[in-house]
């Protein structure tokens, strides 16, 4: 177990050093909220309410509203300063028989734990309350909140339980408590005989939880015949960049996929970064059809020749012209056949 809260008993003039811990826990089958659709966790977010925006825990203080509208708001400093003596203190105001207690006074049950060297004292104080029967009313801050609490002996501890104080136990209001309601002798005597016949020792290890029971039956059940599926993956804000590149990348193969992707180097990253753009965009840049490398390089070469030709046959009107001009457009490998002929000409 892990202490809760440490601090000391005041007990007259002697003070005994104590840890506090809690001394129940629910053992509820605890469940999620989640969508029923794909089984996606519910989560909620600390929104505020005039700039929509989250809000860190840190940034979170607490605020009471006065009957006339306006906002008090206390930080943590301003709770811190409290003037409460039972923030570290566990005073011991009387001591009173249990039977005078009423249950419904009851909130939690805490255990106290001796601190260090205050185990003498604190032996002293649990002989002396069960040695006389009594229970101690004391004071404690738990949670930035003070409270009643009855302490008592249970099993050669310490027992703490918190108490509600006078004012916030609810008085019954019904309306059956004004009738005049008659009940027959008869009646009530085979009530109380009743009541005779079921009575016994209290021993809460002889009764069950069977909701819980039922609960856990119904699970095992699911898990046994595969009604199960795995949790969810979400996405991770800190891998958005990654994602983002590789949903870019994705769409660029995609469109790439649409022509002659085999003919082209998959683009980097980088650069596919930088030429983002709408799925829809590559394909409808290359939607006019292309011709082969090896069909343009041939294209092109014809339309070379023939120019060349067209220009020899207009030679006598500009000489100089066709020179320069044959020289230019004729291919790499007909350049030594032209030179040849333009010499024999000269001559």
């Amino acid at each position: 177990m892990r202490s809760i809260w440490r601090g000391a008993v005041s007990f007259g003039l002697v003070s005994i050093g104590v840890k506090l811990y809690s001394a129940t826990e629910d053992k509820d089958v605890r469940f999620h909220q989640v969508h029923a659709v794909d089984g996606g966790r519910v989560k909620y977010r600390r929104v505020c309410s005039i700039d929509g925006e989250e809000v860190e825990y840190g940034d979170i203080a607490k605020g009471f509203e006065l009957p006339d509208g306006q906002l008090v708001i206390l930080t943590d400093d301003d709770l811190a300063e409290l003037p409460l003596s039972t923030r570290r203190e566990i005073e011991v105001l009387q001591f009173v028989e249990q039977s005078e207690i009423d249950p419904i006074h009851f909130e939690k049950t805490y255990y106290l734990e001796p601190d260090g060297p205050a185990t003498r004292p604190y032996v002293l104080l649990r002989d002396a309350l069960e040695n006389t029967g009594q229970v101690a009313i004391t004071k404690i801050a738990l949670r930035q909140r003070e409270s009643l609490a009855a302490m008592r002996v249970r099993d050669g501890v310490l027992v703490l339980h918190t108490m509600r104080w006078p004012d916030e136990i609810r008085r019954p209001d019904f309306g059956f408590l004004d009738e005049d309601v008659a009940v027959r002798p008869q009646e009530l005597q085979m009530a109380e005989a009743l009541i005779t016949s079921m009575a016994g020792e209290f021993d809460p290890g002889e009764f069950t939880d069977d909701y819980r029971e039922a609960m856990t039956t119904l699970l095992e059940a699911k898990q046994t015949g595969g009604e199960v599926q795995p949790v969810p993956e979400t996405a991770d804000p800190g891998a958005a960049v990654v994602d983002l590149m590789s949903a870019l990348r994705r769409s660029v193969e995609r469109a790439r996929g649409s022509g002659d992707a085999e003919d082209e180097p998959a683009p980097r990253p980088r650069r596919a970064a930088r030429a983002a753009e709408p799925e829809e965009a590559a394909p409808a840049k290359r939607a006019p059809a292309k011709k082969a490398p090896a069909e343009e390089a041939t294209a092109t070469t014809t339309r070379t020749r023939r120019a060349a030709a067209a220009e020899a046959e207009a030679a006598p009107a500009r000489p100089r012209a066709r020179k320069v001009t044959a020289a230019k457009a004729a291919p790499a490998d007909e350049a030594p056949k032209k030179r040849t002929t333009r010499a024999r000409r000269s001559a």
